[in-house]
């Protein structure tokens, strides 16, 4: 009866795959451009994660799709140098160039859409948050017990290891001064290297087999030889670019033309540019197939897409129109609720204006873009609540050349009648400009 004596040393585990490995999109369990399997495989976490918060923060504010088509362009797939943007950039536009692009600017447009929903945006950051640290967290819970895994391991391995390879043994000539004897006592050719091969034998003169090169030549074929192969010259594309661009100019200044009587300064502005990406969006499509475009091609579009968003961000109140309008009540029956002008310069004269005492005047005045100048009468009390977006806000008793232009000015004050002046009634004023200036100033008498 024999008895099986157990193995002192244990096969080392199976080989995980390294979190320090550089991350890669997964060419096996990708779904659309393997970028979620590419993070589960290296945070050590279920792709699956991955996946839904993508598709939480693609519905709920579009940054999922911005994300995702970066992504998607700078992470390189698995077993490839070369990443997809930089193809993009070298004009070799393919399928999953033009998909990741287009998914980062369907993500751009609905960012853009929902920006001003604050508890949106709030809720994408948190979720986003979350996510990055629960990725961070698996791989520092990965690294614990890593090295000391590796490096029982490698000693397991080691004592299993065949001996180490040596270099096979030189050739070593028996001489008695330099070069070996034979047996006519004149010496002869040396082998070099190993035993076994080069074959070529050099001798004390320089020549090889009995052979000596001709000048400015290496040994081997001769180049100039006629049955010498012809490489094959590789013609580049012809680029495209030029006509893209010129395409993209007239798309944009005729959907600007179209709408510019119809919608305001924002809206206009935007349909061209929108028309500009989408000539763009189609030369790069066509370049897949036909031609090629080159780094311009790319700057140019993320330039327009910059542009459509400062367009975007406009307000509505803008118009294309720059008017100048002047509203001059003659009786407190007369004053309006609210005024209003698109762009330009509107002048509220309130300056003849009888308040009598112990009453209140009421009134709104709105400039989406320009100047909003009001004047009040010498004797009245001035509640002021003025808001401007982008520029400045000019009240009485300020230098006039003091010009402040500063983002979301708010300012709410009560503003008293000159020092030695009986008090008349109240004006209660709310003031609004988009971008521009509010400027409010007392008559002078």
């Amino acid at each position: 009866m024999t008895s099986s004596k157990p193995s002192t040393h244990e096969a080392p585990p199976p080989a995980e795959a390294d979190a320090s490995l550089p991350l890669q999109r997964s060419r096996s369990g990708k779904v659309v451009g393997g970028v979620c399997a590419g993070l589960g495989r290296h945070f050590d976490l279920d792709p699956v994660i991955f996946r839904i918060t993508v598709g939480v923060l693609s519905v709920t504010g579009g940054v999922g799709l911005i994300f995702y088509g970066f992504a998607w362009l700078l992470v390189p797939l698995a077993g490839e140098d070369e990443n997809e943007g930089r193809r993009l950039l070298t004009g070799r536009v393919s399928g999953a160039c033009l998909a990741a692009v287009f998914t980062a600017l369907i993500g751009c447009g609905v960012f853009l859409s929902m920006l001003r929903s604050g508890s949106m945006l709030g809720f994408t950051m948190l979720l986003s948050l979350a996510v990055c640290g629960a990725a961070v967290w698996s791989r520092r819970a990965r690294g614990v017990g890593e090295e000391t895994r590796i490096e029982a391991a490698a000693a397991a391995m080691v004592a299993e290891a065949p001996p180490e390879t040596k270099a096979p043994p030189r050739f070593v000539h028996q001489s008695w001064w330099k070069d070996p004897i034979v047996k006519d006592g004149s010496t002869g050719p040396v082998a070099l290297g190993y035993l076994w091969g080069p074959h070529g034998i050099v001798d004390k003169d320089g020549k090889v087999d009995g052979e000596v090169p001709k000048p400015g030549s290496q040994w081997g074929p001769d180049p100039s030889r006629a049955d010498r192969p012809i490489p094959s010259i590789r013609r580049s594309p012809l680029s495209i670019a030029g006509l893209v661009h010129l395409l993209a100019l007239l798309a944009a200044v005729v959907g600007t033309a179209l709408t510019w009587e119809s919608e305001p300064l924002g809206r206009s502005l935007a349909t061209g540019l929108v028309a500009a990406l989408t000539v763009f969006g189609l030369g790069l499509v066509v370049s897949s197939f036909l031609g090629r475009t080159g780094f311009g091609t790319i700057v140019h579009t993320v330039i327009t897409a910059c542009l459509l968003a400062g367009a975007v961000a406009l307000p509505d109140g803008i118009t294309t129109d720059w008017v100048r309008e002047t509203w001059k009540p003659a009786s407190v029956a007369a004053v309006q609720p609210r005024y209003e002008l698109g762009s330009g310069v509107g002048l509220l004269d309130l300056s003849a204006l009888p308040v009598p005492a112990g009453t209140t005047v009421a009134t709104q005045a709105e400039v989406g873009a320009g100047q909003l100048k009001v004047v009040v009468p010498k004797d009245v009390v001035v509640k002021l609540h003025a808001e401007v977006g982008l520029g400045d806000v000019q009240l009485p008793g300020q230098p006039a050349d003091d010009i402040d232009i500063a983002p979301d000015r708010v300012e709410t004050r009560t503003i008293a009648p000159p020092a030695g002046t009986v008090p008349a009634g109240t004006l209660d004023l709310s003031l609004e400009v988009g971008i521009g200036q509010v400027e409010v100033t007392r008559a002078a008498s």
